[in-house]
């Protein structure tokens, strides 16, 4: 599959070198976009400049930036220098290129554009604080209406870009889009995945309106970052992809985007039929009429200091707890930093949110109770007393039980396949869905989604599976036995002969001469690489659709192991050697792509800790020396978390926990940073915790482009090892911020009747879920690995809970989880993690002085009569050596076993 994806990369993407150059249409865009006429005028030199910050290169002729050079680190650059000369010619944007809608009178819109056809702008005298000044009429059509300068300068040492407009003309002029394109060196094309880390970056929007920023962190996720802020009255209000820029857009590049101050002439016509972010706006110019907007260039440290560079600056900062996600049974808190006091608040829709003011613990923040009352996307608007307007976007859901359990039953019902007759041996199974056209998906061009594996055909009976670990259900459970049973294995995964627990890439496939007249829809192009032929959709060989297999085998082992008649057709024992021989057989039977880090990877880590529980010794030692292996090669890289793409954000789960689990410490810190640097916290349920992908609505979405993809299954896998770090370093607020968001992130995208999504579309146009399950359920499994209850305090902010509502009685915390789980709970104040096999907490209390804490659990059900608790103590923080409970408890496996009665159990826990 490797090489059939890199031949589809190399067309729509390019990668310069790897085929000859034999006629145009052979040749890579790269090679082609190489050959355009250079118009920028940069072979005419350079201008450079030395700021407190920063050492900046201006094109002489265009005065756009060719570099823009860290002072701390001058052999860094934030933007594309380095394809300077390949994105030479009309089209491509450059920092400083400017992009308006206008019109006079009421007419229609007209478009400008600076980088549209490119001339030499004619430079203004400089001084003072000007470093450089330019009249850009000559760039511009002569028809534009106003006058454009635009100016770099220092403004209290800080490097601003600035444009003034004024209306030339007799008539108003209204400027209906102003966009300032943020160019920055996202290009990973022809870059080793070291070189990658060195040079490039990732960049994430807050369209916060005159609170918005944009901030932009190095690959490597080491200082420095880059801030851009408003200068002036310039409001980040919409966030544009330049999809005219011919720059080819695929794995290697995502794309460029524009700060967008203005747009109202967008919302008329190609956004009319979303609901945008902001509300749209426009400006209006009187004859002579001059306006200036601008943004500041502001240098800080790593991604953990952006919220401290913009509280230094003077910006508006906002922390949300537990996030921007509000399960409507959840008492969130909203913390708010700013010079000036809060005029007024109001909700968008206005019945969405319930917010009262509240007392704030320190003096520095401004404190507020907020509540999720509507379903769906709302808008918080804050005002304050200076006249600064802030938004903030929330997504209110359904209760997280409620959430999950709907999850549940779309997925056994409506996406539940059952035809004896089908060819391909789908039947029964949890297949992928067509939420547009309220369908099963049973043909696709791409053979994996109507195949039942890979990511985008195994996210359905995967996710069907992994919410049984979070909320389970006896009659669900019989459907993913027969499942397991009649299509996974044997059909899936392979049950016999000596290739033996070796997984299929799909058994879907496309080869009409093997099959009756009619089997395929005439209506459907198969004539594509990805409309695999038998052979190629029988291959065994791409590791990635292993941990699909054995997170199934685990987590039907977990429920049989842990409960009473919750699964029947086979002993736990024989759904644990299926998982153990699973991983072993992707070691085995696909080498080549298990050298990488695999989305899910952890489970392997969770099926070692249960061989290792019930005793199997032997098969522990064989999983553990072949893991290890990997961790030893992935301990000799620079940067461990290679993928079959050039770049990718799904290794890094896997490769963390072994790296951890192994010793490699080094490599699990590396592995964090790289994490963090791609996955923002900022005030908008959308990007708070959202780990970047931009290329998977090509392989399992409905709606095919690159494009920045709102919680797709990055966020909840790479929460798993943010957590799992911030239960090793409970001071680390931010670490919990972005991995709380990223797993709430996860089911935010479910809609009110259970379906779930590929992933949410960012692009203005659009604003709204994909049409098919797709690869959800890789996703889920982080979310159902990851449900739990955060409770820590913090010097600023107070006692905090993250999965439960918290009140504070004197010398005690206590916590009503809200997970749909609700069988983990965290206390950072004791470094303590508590985790139930079995059983659901009603409450938990902490006793701040003796260390004590107490629980109270639900009832026993007909499938729990015993509740089982595992105690573990990740981070030392207190000094005391550990946990047990109080009173005559047995322990086995690992897990202290709790009888349960008819009403709720009282267990208390003592340090020792």
């Amino acid at each position: 599959m490797l090489l059939k994806r890199i031949l589809v990369f190399a067309a729509c993407a390019g990668f310069i070198g790897m085929f000859p150059v034999a006629t145009v249409a052979q040749q890579s865009p790269w090679q082609r976009l190489a050959q355009r006429s250079a118009t920028l005028g940069w072979e005419q030199g350079v201008t450079e400049f030395k700021t407190p910050s920063f050492l900046l290169s201006l094109v002489k002729s265009s005065q756009t930036v060719a570099a823009l050079k860290p002072v701390m680190l001058p052999g860094f650059d934030f933007t594309p220098g380095d394809s300077i000369k390949v994105r030479s010619s009309n089209g491509m944007y450059h920092l400083g290129d400017l992009n308006l809608r206008l019109r006079s009178g009421g007419g229609d819109w007209i478009n400008y554009a600076t980088a549209a056809d490119r001339k030499p702008v004619q430079a203004l005298a400089a001084g003072g604080n000007v470093l450089a000044a330019a009249d850009l009429s000559a760039t511009l059509p002569g028809s534009i209406p106003v006058q454009v300068k635009r100016y770099w300068q220092l403004e209290n040492n800080v490097l601003v870009l600035r444009f003034e407009l004024t209306n030339k003309t007799n008539a108003t002029v209204e400027i209906g889009a102003l966009g300032i394109p943020m160019i920055f060196n996202n290009l990973l094309e022809g870059k080793s995945l070291e070189q990658a880390h060195a040079s490039n970056v990732f960049y994430d929007p807050y369209t916060g309106r005159d609170a918005g920023y944009l901030q932009v962190t190095r690959l490597s996720g080491e200082k420095p970052s880059l801030l851009v802020l408003p200068f002036g009255k310039t409001p980040f209000e919409a966030y544009n992809p330049l999809l005219d820029d011919p720059t080819p857009r695929g794995i290697v590049f995502e794309g460029f985007y524009e700060w967008m101050v203005h747009s109202k002439a967008y919302a008329e016509t190609e956004w009319k039929k979303t609901n945008p972010w902001n509300e749209p706006s426009s400006a209006v110019l009187k004859p002579g009429e001059s306006r200036s907007y601008g943004v500041q260039l502001v240098l800080c440290g790593g991604p953990k200091d952006i919220e401290a560079a913009l509280a230094a600056h003077q910006r508006p900062l906002a922390v949300g707890i537990p996030g921007y996600v509000l399960p409507q049974d959840v008492n969130a808190r909203l913390f708010l930093q700013y010079k000036a006091r809060v005029r007024s608040v109001e909700v968008s829709p206005a019945n969405a949110l319930q917010v009262k003011a509240a007392k704030a613990p320190h003096r520095q923040w401004t404190a507020f109770d907020v509540k999720g009352i509507a379903w769906g996307r709302a808008r918080l608007t804050v005002t304050y007393e200076d006249g600064l307007v802030q938004t903030i976007q929330y997504k209110v859901i359904k209760p997280e039980k409620e959430v999950i359990r709907d999850y549940g039953n779309f997925l056994t019902n409506q996406q539940w396949y059952v035809n004896n007759n089908d060819t391909f041996h789908r039947s029964p199974s949890v297949i992928s869905y067509d939420n547009e056209k309220k369908q099963q998906v049973t043909q696709d061009n791409r053979a994996w989604i109507a195949g039942l594996s890979d990511e985008g055909g195994a996210g359905g009976w995967l996710g069907a599976t992994m919410k049984q670990l979070v909320l389970p259900d006896k009659t669900q459970v019989r459907k993913l036995e027969s499942f397991v049973d009649q299509t996974l294995w044997g059909h899936i995964q392979l049950s016999s002969g000596d290739k033996k627990y070796g997984v299929r890439k799909s058994l879907f496939y496309y080869e009409p001469a093997l099959m009756p007249p009619g089997t395929y829809s005439a209506d459907i192009n198969f004539k594509t690489w990805s409309a695999w032929p038998r052979k190629e959709a029988e291959s065994i060989e791409r590791s990635y659709n292993y941990p699909h297999v054995a997170a199934a085998h685990w987590v039907l082992y977990r429920l049989a192991k842990y409960h009473t008649q919750m699964v029947t057709n086979h002993s736990w024992n024989w759904y644990l050697s299926n998982a153990f021989h699973t991983a072993m057989a992707m070691v085995e039977h696909a080498p080549y792509y298990a050298q990488f880090g695999q989305m899910e990877g952890s489970v392997f880590l969770l099926i070692l800790k249960d061989l290792k529980a019930e005793g199997m010794t032997k098969e522990a030692e064989t999983l553990e020396a072949e893991m290890k292996k990997r961790a030893i090669h992935w301990s000799k890289l620079e940067y461990p978390f290679g993928s079959e793409m050039p770049w990718d954000s799904t290794g890094q789960e896997e490769v963390y926990v072994w790296s951890l689990f192994f010793g490699f410490v080094d490599k699990a810190e590396v592995t964090i940073k790289a994490i963090l640097a791609y996955t923002p916290s900022v005030p908008s349920w959308a990007y708070n915790g959202n780990a970047r992908r931009y290329w998977d609505f090509l392989y399992g979405g409905k709606l095919s482009r690159i494009e920045r993809m709102i919680h797709h299954y990055g966020s909840e896998l790479n929460a798993i090892p943010l957590l799992q770090e911030y239960r090793r370093k409970p001071n680390d607020l931010y670490m919990l911020r972005v991995a709380y968001g990223g797993v709430l992130g996860g089911i935010s995208t479910i809609t009110e009747d259970g379906f779930a999504p590929c992933a949410f579309h960012s692009f203005p146009n659009t604003l709204e879920n994909d049409g098919l399950s797709g690869d959800y359920g890789s996703g889920f499994y982080g979310y159902a690995v990851n449900s739990a209850t955060y409770i820590t305090q913090n010097a600023e902010l107070g006692w905090l809970a993250f999965g439960g509502n918290l009140k504070e009685n004197k010398d005690r915390v206590e916590v009503t989880p809200t997970t749909a789980s609700r069988n983990a709970v965290y206390l950072a104040p004791a470094g303590l993690w508590l985790s139930f096999a079995a059983g659901t907490i009603n409450n938990v209390s902490y006793n701040v002085k003796s260390g004590e804490v107490t629980i109270i659990l639900d009832g026993a059900a007909d499938t729990t009569p015993n509740a089982y608790l595992k105690i573990e103590q990740p981070a030392s923080v207190t000094g005391r050596t550990g946990y047990e409970p109080a009173g005559k408890y047995s322990i086995k496996n690992g897990n202290w076993i709790i009888p349960l009665t008819k009403g709720a159990v009282k267990l208390v826990l003592r340090p020792v």
